[in-house]
């Protein structure tokens, strides 16, 4: 029998295994958003300002069906380790009909209601024509990109972090391709400005949806035949996840209303730190996510010790790359000084930037700790830990914000305070692992 210690070298090299692929195919999008930016720069500002108010408006709207990709992760992951391929492939069916049917409820009723949602974002005008334009384009893609996340979600499951990857970065390379194309025009083929754009996005989901039902029907097959506990069990978690992701966006609306009522100054800088704060957020989820499927691999095969060394594991990696986040970003402060913010917000800034900036490696336990509860199965103790941290940093700030003693710098250490009461539940919950913890030892 091999000694804990060749466990813990061979599930550490899994781990980096898993996690290096994630992390490029979740940097993927944002570097397309950029190119996408890029493109629309040129046809001026209110094609740029539409589609900035669209693409806010939309990514607000498929944030709330992450759960897709993340209860088909887990459920994937349990049945492989329990080597129940039946359910492999009736979960990954499962979450590819309900993206594809809840996508296309998103275009019925989205379409209708795009120049609103438009409006709602504060479009006027010019602005509001490009931003429904897009809109509507773009939510004709919405059944392929909904049912991508179960597809992403199965192949994770399996531990397979390669084909997703290979996906999002064909996705997104034809997506820049299209972009040139259709919004510019060539040969025969008109420019279509901003829609060309919405038009590239939604094609290229499609091409990449379609892609990954080939592999996944070569590689496991798809079945219509579905156990209906299959599917109530996937909305009881989509319902627990959809009430965390609506806590943790309601904390950074109160954080980003709170300092745009400081004044222009605050607003700037606190959008500057927001923006790398949230980026850093892609290289924590991948050791989230890497742990995720190990931990679930461990509990469906019912072997309790091997998850608990993935999460120390995952905890470790987490923290250490949030300290050197930490480190390299600090060294950073003068150039995103310099380029981030306008020099009346410097002094702002650089307080509040050292704050957001050293709570990385807490970032890091937090995430940790997310993705082991994913891999557990343990939704509605993550959904109540967010919402504690929520409703107690919340009210904090609401209460100093009321009190006119609330700075931008005290918004960064509520939001510290609040990355760290999840990061404590989170970690409680696996040592010692009160009340019925999944990983009690």
């Amino acid at each position: 029998m091999p000694a804990p210690q060749t466990h813990l070298r061979s599930e550490n090299r899994t781990l980096i295994r898993l996690a290096v692929p994630v992390l490029f195919s979740l940097i993927a999008e944002p570097v397309t958003g950029l190119v996408d930016t890029a493109f629309v720069a040129r046809l001026g500002s209110e094609a740029l300002a539409g589609l900035g108010a669209g693409a806010i408006a939309l990514s607000s709207v498929f944030w709330i069906f992450n759960f897709l990709g993340i209860g088909t992760q887990t459920e994937v992951a349990k049945a492989y380790g329990a080597e129940r391929r039946d359910r492999v492939r009736g979960m990954a069916s499962l979450a590819i009909g309900i993206g594809a049917v809840l996508g296309l409820l998103v275009v019925l009723i989205g379409v209708p209601l795009s120049s609103s949602v438009s409006r709602l974002m504060g479009a006027e005008g010019a602005v509001e024509e490009a931003a429904t334009a897009y809109i509507r384009i773009r939510l004709l893609g919405a059944p392929a990109m909904l049912a991508l996340l179960g597809i992403f979600g199965t192949m994770r499951g399996r531990g397979d972090m390669q084909t997703p990857l290979y996906i999002a970065v064909g996705v997104n390379v034809l997506n820049v391709a299209l972009d040139a194309l259709l919004i510019f025009g060539a040969g025969p083929i008109p420019a279509f400005g901003i829609e060309g754009a919405a038009a590239a996005s939604s094609l290229s989901q499609w091409l990449g949806a379609a892609a990954g039902v080939a592999i996944l029907r070569g590689r496991i097959g798809l079945t219509r035949h579905i156990p209906l506990e299959d599917v109530r069990q996937l909305f009881r978690i989509g319902g627990d996840i959809v009430v965390r992701t609506g806590m943790l966006t309601l904390f950074l609306i109160l954080g980003t209303r709170a300092a745009t009522k400081l004044g222009a100054d605050s607003g700037a800088a606190h959008q500057a730190i927001r923006q790398v704060w949230l980026f850093t957020a892609l290289f924590l989820d991948a050791w989230a996510v890497s742990a995720q499927t190990m931990v679930g691999n461990a509990v469906g095969a019912l072997d309790t010790a091997r998850a608990r060394r993935v999460a120390a594991l995952a905890c470790w990696w987490s923290l250490g790359t949030g300290a050197v986040l930490t480190v390299v970003l600090l060294a950073a402060t003068g150039p995103a000084e310099a380029g981030l913010v306008p020099p009346d917000a410097h002094q702002l800034f650089r307080a509040s930037w050292w704050v957001a900036m050293l709570m990385l490696p807490i970032s890091g336990l937090t995430f940790a700790t997310d993705g082991i509860h994913w891999g557990t199965g343990d939704f509605r103790y993550l959904r109540n830990a967010t919402t504690i941290a929520t409703v107690v940093a919340g009210a904090v700030l609401v209460a100093l914000e009321a009190s006119g003693s609330l700075s931008l710098a005290g918004i960064w250490w509520l939001t510290a305070a609040w990355v760290a009461i999840r990061s404590l539940l989170g970690l409680l919950r696996v040592w010692p692992g009160f009340g019925d913890a999944p990983l009690r030892a």
